[in-house]
């Protein structure tokens, strides 16, 4: 299993993963404080999967969504079931909508980039942001490369260690909020909260 399969996989098993996902949004304190410090409404969910729940419910509280996924099939899923969005085939490796966002979601989907390209991906993140803007993100504990599954299929996971991160957002001009290494709050998920400082040259 390596990073280039992701995207098959998912090809292969959107609609049955995107069916079975949870949708008791145990994410919604994340997302309020997304929408809470954002400095608008413009939100970017990279890696939005097939939109349920995080997009759904972005939309549902006023926001203003882009959501973007590398596989043609999560697009599809996520037009359907999130049509007041703008969904956008793209690799979030290297994309540019040719514009900033007042918040950015990457979550469960920054992950299954290898750690070389999660610098690459972050740097795109970051070129979409505005000043003040918001990010939430989850990776690993720690640094290092894992095999997860999804519908009974192999998937890649990898993550810088935490100061690995943490010289990401220095370069790129982020403050620290909150890191939440496995989080029991968030179902043993590794959280990441920061924002763009104001004062920081594009």
């Amino acid at each position: 299993m390596t990073p280039d399969d992701i995207l098959p996989t998912y090809e292969k098993v959107g609609r049955a993963f995107t069916a079975k996902r949870n949708r008791t949004l145990w994410e919604k304190p994340l997302l309020d404080w997304l929408q809470q410090t954002a400095p608008g409404p413009c939100l970017l969910d990279i890696g939005c999967g097939g939109g349920l729940p995080i997009a759904r419910y972005l939309v549902d509280q006023g926001a203003e969504v882009t959501a973007l996924d590398g596989a043609h099939g999560m697009v599809a899923i996520c037009r359907e079931n999130v049509p007041e969005a703008t969904v956008l085939h793209a690799d979030m490796r290297a994309f540019d909508l040719g514009e900033k966002f007042d918040g950015l979601i990457a979550f469960n989907s920054f992950f299954h980039l290898s750690p070389a390209d999660q610098a690459k991906a972050f740097a795109c993140f970051s070129a979409h942001a505005k000043r003040g803007a918001s990010l939430v993100f989850t990776s690993g504990p720690d640094a290092g490369e894992d095999t997860g599954e999804v519908e009974g299929e192999p998937v890649y996971h990898a993550s810088l260690s935490p100061a690995g991160y943490r010289a990401l957002f220095a370069t790129h001009g982020w403050d620290e909020v909150a890191f939440l290494p496995e989080s029991t709050v968030f179902r043993g998920h590794t959280i990441w909260q920061i924002r763009k400082r104001k004062d920081f040259a594009f």
